[in-house]
């Protein structure tokens, strides 16, 4: 089992930046991808980022080059800093860790961002 609780979430403005934490309990040496996913009104939950359990990344288009994903195995802690935000990144925003060898995903509570023009 796997728990997962974020924090990090707020309203800035445009151009500003934010850090959500996902921290992580339970059996997380089983853990074999992290992620962070969002989902804004009226539209489907989209994938922002990922990182495996060797630390490689990937990242969706719209945020390339603003957001980073990143995990401290001491903290057993999950981040995505967020910077340069659009108003277009509004969105709730959820953690998610995918468990070895059954692949089930757990997932944070979320956490609204709002990014003000």
């Amino acid at each position: 089992q796997v728990q997962l609780v974020e924090s990090g979430g707020g309203l800035v403005q445009a151009g500003g930046s934010l850090r959500l934490s996902c921290a992580a309990s339970g059996s997380t040496s089983s853990i074999i991808v992290g992620g962070w996913y969002r989902q804004a009104p009226g539209k489907e939950r989209e994938l922002v980022a990922t990182i495996s359990s060797g630390g490689s990344t990937e990242y969706a288009d719209s945020v390339k080059g603003r957001f980073t994903i990143s995990r401290d195995n001491a903290k057993n802690t999950e981040y995505l800093q967020m910077n340069s935000l659009k108003p277009e990144d509004t969105a709730v925003y959820y953690c998610s860790a995918f468990e070895h060898p059954t692949l089930r995903a757990y997932w944070g509570q979320g956490a609204q961002v709002t990014v003000s023009a």
